[in-house]
C-alpha cells in the first residue's frame, strides 16, 4: 500500500513554496502555543503564560477562555502564598480530546487510545502473522466497540485515528511471506476502515511514527536530533531534526532496514524479530512472543544473545556512518524486542562501533528508547493531536 505525499517544502517544479499566515492562522497558533504551554508546565497562570509565550494579557485571558469553553483545559484551583488575589491555575483536561493509535505489521496488529496528555487509556493487540485486510478491520471494529462499550473515552471527542505499518508491507521479502500477503500492496486503508467511524484516518510508516511519538514524548524531550532505529518484524529507521521528523524528498528516509552488510545481505535479514524468529526455528525451538523472549528458558536464551551479538556486529557499520553524515545527538533503539535485550543490544553496538567509529568525529550515544514497544502505535495517535492540536516543532 502506497504512503502518503508529504510536505517537503517544494512544489513539483522544485521552486520553494512560501506560505503567509493570515489573521485566521495566527489565532489557530496561538491557540496551540498556550496550550502547549500549559502541556508542558502541568499547570499556569496567565501571568506565567503571558512571560512564557509573548502574548499579551488581553490575548491569554481570551485563550484561555477559548481552550475553557472547547474543554482542552480546565481551572484546576488559584495559586496560594502570592500577595493579591490568588490566581487561577489552568492544567490540561485529559478528556479534552482523544485519538486512536494503529500499528499493523507482519507479526501482530495493536490498537491504543490516547488522551489530551498522550495518556494511553486502553490498549488491544493481537499476535498475528501476515494478517489480511479483512482480519485488521475485523480486530480494530471489535477493539472499538469494547473500548467505547466500556466508556473508557467518549466518542464524540475523538479527533481521529493514524495508522503505522512499514512501507513495502505487502511486497518486501521476509520469511514467511504468503503471496496472498501482497493484497496489502492495493488497499486503500482510509475506505477500509470507513465503516467504523467517520473520523479522519491518517497514515505514515511505522518507523516514522516511532520516531514521531519518541519525539514527543519521549528522548525528544533531551535530544532535539536523534536517528530511531525501529526492530519490529522487519527493521526500519526515521530522522528527526529540531523536533520535526524529516521524511526526505520522496517521504523514504531513515530506510536502514534495506541497506546491507559487507555480505550484501539486506540488514533487516539479520536484524529484526524475523530474523530472530527464524534463528530460533533453525535450533529446533519453537517462536517465541516478543513480550516473552526476556524470560526465555536457557537453550532458547543462548540462541537470542548469539543474535544479539550478530545484529550488532550488523549495525555498527551503518550507525557509524550515520553519525559521520547526520551528526545526531544519538542513535535510540525500540520496537517490540523487550527492554532488557534492547539493552543488551545497545552495549553490544557500542562494543562493536569501537572498531570501526572515526575518532575524528564524535560518536552519537546508543540509547534505548523511552516509549514501550508500543511506539509505532503510540506514534500514529500522535498524528491526529499533531495535525489539529498540538504545536509544530518549527514554532
Amino acid at each position: 500500500m502506497p504512503l502518503p505525499p508529504h510536505a517537503t517544502g517544494a512544489s513539483g517544479n522544485g521552486q520553494r513554496t512560501l506560505h503567509g499566515t493570515n489573521p485566521a492562522r495566527a489565532g489557530e497558533r496561538n491557540e496551540r502555543l498556550v496550550l502547549e504551554a500549559i502541556l508542558r508546565a502541568g499547570e499556569s497562570t496567565r501571568l506565567q503564560l503571558a512571560e512564557q509565550t509573548g502574548l499579551s494579557p488581553a490575548a491569554i485571558a481570551n485563550i484561555t477562555q477559548r481552550l475553557t469553553d472547547r474543554g482542552f483545559v480546565f481551572e484546576k484551583g488559584r495559586r496560594t502564598g502570592v500577595r493579591g488575589m490568588p490566581a487561577i491555575r489552568f492544567a490540561v483536561n485529559p478528556d479534552g480530546c482523544f485519538s486512536y493509535g494503529v500499528n499493523i505489521d507482519r507479526d501482530h496488529i495493536t490498537l491504543v487510545a490516547l488522551d489530551l496528555t498522550g495518556a494511553v487509556r486502553a490498549r488491544y493487540t493481537q499476535e498475528i502473522d501476515f494478517a489480511a485486510p479483512r482480519a485488521v478491520s475485523a480486530f480494530i471494529g471489535d477493539a472499538l466497540a469494547t473500548l467505547l462499550g466500556e466508556g473508557l473515552i467518549e466518542r464524540d471527542r475523538v479527533l481521529g485515528m493514524g495508522v503505522a505499518l512499514p512501507g513495502g508491507l505487502g511486497h518486501v521479502d521476509l520469511p514467511g511471506l504468503p503471496r496472498a500477503y501482497a493484497e496489502w500492496d492495493s488497499v486503500d486503508l482510509p475506505a477500509l476502515l470507513a465503516p467504523l467511524g467517520t473520523w479522519p484516518v491518517i497514515t505514515e510508516n511505522d518507523a516514522a511514527a516511532a520516531a514521531i511519538g519518541e519525539a514527543r514524548f519521549g528522548s525528544g524531550l533531551t535530544h532535539r536530533s536523534f536517528f530511531y532505529v525501529l526492530l519490529s518484524a522487519g527493521l526500519g529507521g526515521g530522522l528527526v531534526v529540531a523536533g520535526n521528523y524529516h521524511h526526505g524528498a520522496t517521504g523514504r528516509a531513515g530506510r536502514i532496514g534495506f541497506l546491507t552488510d559487507r555480505a550484501g545481505a539486506p540488514l533487516q535479514s539479520i536484524v529484526s524479530l524475523s530474523a530472530l524468529k527464524a534463528d530460533l526455528a533453525a535450533h529446533g525451538l519453537a517462536p517465541i512472543a516478543p513480550a516473552a523472549l526476556a524470560s526465555a528458558d536457557a537453550a532458547a536464551s543462548a540462541v537470542i544473545r548469539g543474535w544479539i551479538e550478530r545484529a550488532a556486529a550488523a549495525l555498527a557499520g551503518p550507525i557509524a556512518t550515520i553519525s559521520c553524515l547526520i551528526d545526531p545527538g544519538a542513535i535510540v533503539i525500540g520496537g517490540r524486542l523487550p527492554v532488557p535485550l534492547i539493552d543488551e543490544l545497545t552495549a553490544a553496538i557500542e562494543r562493536h562501533r569501537d572498531a570501526v567509529d572515526d575518532p575524528v568525529v564524535p560518536a552519537a550515544p546508543v540509547l534505548t528508547a523511552q516509549l514501550a514497544a508500543d511506539a509505532p502505535a503510540i506514534g500514529a495517535a500522535i498524528l491526529p493531536f499533531n495535525d489539529l492540536v498540538f504545536l509544530s516543532a518549527d514554532d
